[in-house]
């Protein structure tokens, strides 16, 4: 009886030293409280008694927010600084044995190299330059962590909190940029509709005297080209008059046909050419062409 429950007790601490390691994560092994090995992923086994864990540790990147830290600008303004650091563990011995509780190590280092930044940047460049804070901060993080078998991959300022006067002043400021842009963006809407309503009105006047100018030179065109139509006409006739050949008698004719036509109008003066062989015969060829066409 005695002799199975001694085996079952052997058995039982034998299987205690079987230690199975997940992914991502290592142990450190101490013997005789020296430091023995790294256990990392996979079946390992330690001796029972005379081996120990000293420290268990994540591979995996771990995130630290930690509080905001009190920090003064160059220009003696004061405001809390919040950071959020990414890190990883490396070397699990430099981990184990660097440094007493790394992750206060890290948290005072944060606030002591935030301070040394800060105090060197004025308020405006503090809240501008996000950027150049984060890169600075990583690469003194960095080197200092890695003696403790920490790589610090990344480090951002999460919140900077002026003091409630700064930002009252931050907020007026704002609001007047605000108003001074409104008011720009204004007369410059209304510089642009002035051009245009002007330009506008000149297009306008510009096509009224266009047209103006179009009408005069068509009138003028059909005038002239009506002219030039009469005076063809007239040489047109002049033409077929010396083309049929005709004689002073039927020229004297054509006159006194004219002068008929002038004496049945409502002239009251009758001019005689000067041509005619005298005024009885002139006379007497009117009175006889005016009764023919009266018995007409």
């Amino acid at each position: 009886m005695w002799f199975w429950i001694i085996i079952i007790i052997i058995l039982v601490i034998l299987i205690s030293g079987v230690k199975i390691i997940p992914q991502s994560r290592a142990k450190v092994v101490e013997r005789l409280g020296s430091y023995y090995g790294t256990l990392q992923t996979g079946v390992h086994y330690i001796m029972p008694f005379v081996d120990r864990v000293a420290q268990d540790v994540t591979l995996k990147e771990i995130v630290k927010d930690f509080a905001p830290q009190p920090v003064i600008t160059k220009d003696n303004v004061t405001m809390q600084i919040d950071t959020v650091v990414y890190f990883q563990i490396t070397d699990p011995k430099l981990y184990t044995y660097g440094v007493d509780n790394p992750i206060s190590a890290i948290e005072n280092l944060t606030a002591t190299t935030l301070r040394n930044i800060i105090g060197e940047l004025e308020l405006d460049e503090t809240l501008t330059s996000r950027d150049i804070i984060n890169t600075k901060m990583r690469s003194i993080l960095d080197e200092a962590t890695d003696p403790w078998g920490i790589k610090v991959n990344r480090v951002e300022v999460k919140n900077i909190i002026p003091p409630r006067d700064i930002q009252e002043a931050m907020e007026k400021q704002m609001r007047a940029e605000r108003e001074r842009r409104e008011a720009i963006l204004r007369a410059e809407g209304e510089k642009k509709a002035a051009i245009l309503i002007a330009e506008g009105e000149k297009e306008s006047a510009i096509l009224r005297a266009d047209a103006k100018r179009e009408t005069h030179i068509r009138e003028a065109e059909g005038e002239a080209e009506a002219i030039l139509k009469i005076q063809a006409a007239r040489a047109d006739a002049l033409k077929l008059l010396k083309d049929a050949k005709v004689d002073e008698a039927v020229l004297k004719l054509k006159s006194y046909e004219a002068m008929v036509d002038v004496a049945n109008g409502q002239a009251t003066k009758i001019i005689v050419p000067s041509d005619l062989q005298n005024l009885a015969t002139a006379g007497t060829v009117i009175s006889e062409m005016i009764d023919s066409k009266k018995n007409k």
